[in-house]
């Protein structure tokens, strides 16, 4: 199943593209309700780079723990449009059921200077497909006004 953004947003592309690269910026996004923290590598890099690595993701302020993730980042890039990748998925806790991960978020420059941000989710977990799609739709929402918050200071 899938969960998707389309966000049009009031910053510089460049400005969206070095925010999507930064585990500093996604640890921003998802606080307080996700915690964010490095696995391997011990300490987030300033940019994900190519490759994998883990984190362990926590919830209710690091109270209660979700499990490990595994992050699996590629870039492109196609006419204009900035691509990050991440076909890794959870290892650990109640999101390991998904068996499918793959998340992609865009980014591209709109004629008026402004930013389009695209962002897709594509999930499975067998026939817990629909429960996880759920909670997955729903913290999206939640993404999307983190993201606009923080698209809007850079």
């Amino acid at each position: 199943m899938r969960v998707q953004l389309r966000l049009e947003v009031d910053c510089p592309t460049d400005a969206a593209w070095d925010a999507l690269r930064s585990p500093a910026s996604f640890a921003e996004i998802y606080a307080p309700i996700i915690e964010m923290v490095p696995v391997e590598p011990a300490i987030f890099p300033e940019h994900w780079p190519e490759g994998e690595a883990r984190v362990a993701l926590s919830t209710l302020m690091g109270i209660i723990a979700i499990g490990e993730q595994k992050i699996v980042i590629s870039y492109a890039e196609r006419d204009g449009v900035h691509i990050i990748e991440d076909s890794g998925r959870p290892l650990t806790g109640p999101l390991s059921v998904i068996s499918r991960w793959r998340h992609r978020m865009a980014v591209s420059a709109l004629p008026d200077g402004r930013t389009l941000y695209r962002d897709r989710l594509d999930i499975s977990a067998g026939i817990a497909t629909p429960f996880i799609w759920a909670a997955m739709w729903i913290m999206w929402q939640w993404r999307a006004a983190r993201l606009r918050r923080l698209f809007a200071r850079l």
